[in-house]
């Protein structure tokens, strides 16, 4: 955008847009949280701790196919793609535009597949893209705050795209996400991470 044409939007768009390029993805990922806070699970992005422990669990010499829900800037998708091999994929799913668009400007990877949807259509998704099935899913949606009936669907969904021996990896600040787990996963390990803005609940729902 030129000068000339940031002039002639309103003042506060103006700020807004200065303040994006000033703060980078925090700008972006800050828009997004203000914009659709029900769907944001966090102001701040997660702790390199939060995804050191979220990520432990997984083999990653058996993954082909690593999903996530509400990816926000990339905070998880950049340690995800440095894990998986090169022939995996990682599909990412957003219902926001802003942080869809930002991903694909922003990361190159061939093996990265952005999504604007819904998780709870994740198995449509999933078998669009050429797979069967998903090895892992990674969310950090709140479920807390999501609408009536999402947050079961979307747990429902998960656990049936998920292969036998995958798993469903959740980070929360509330319990709430285990409650629609274990209606499906029965086995759920559970941890804390302190060193995040908040801490939060870590859960790995594993289908067997």
């Amino acid at each position: 955008m030129t000068s000339t044409q940031l002039a002639r939007k309103p003042l506060a768009a103006r700020i807004k847009q200065r303040l994006k390029r000033a703060m980078g993805p925090w700008g972006v990922f800050l828009q997004g949280f203000i914009e659709h806070p029900v769907m944001v699970g966090s102001i701040i992005p997660s702790s390199r701790f939060t995804i050191a422990r979220m990520l432990g669990p997984v083999k990653w010499d058996e993954c082909k196919l690593f999903v996530e829900y509400g990816p926000g800037v990339g905070t998880f998708c950049r340690p995800v793609l440095e894990r998986l091999p090169r022939d995996g994929r990682l599909i990412v799913i957003d219902t926001n535009p802003l942080y869809i668009d930002y991903l694909k400007a922003t990361i190159t990877d061939s093996r990265f597949i952005p999504v604007l949807g819904s998780a709870a259509d994740v198995e449509d998704i999933v078998h669009a893209h050429g797979f069967d099935h998903a090895d892992y899913v990674l969310s950090g949606l709140p479920f807390s705050t999501l609408p009536d009936g999402v947050g079961p669907a979307i747990a429902a969904a998960t656990y049936r795209v998920l292969r036998p021996g995958g798993a469903f990896l959740v980070y929360q600040f509330s319990a709430k996400a285990r409650d629609f787990m274990a209606r499906h996963f029965t086995r759920i390990d559970a941890d804390f991470e302190w060193l995040n803005v908040l801490p939060c609940k870590l859960f790995w729902g594993w289908k067997e």
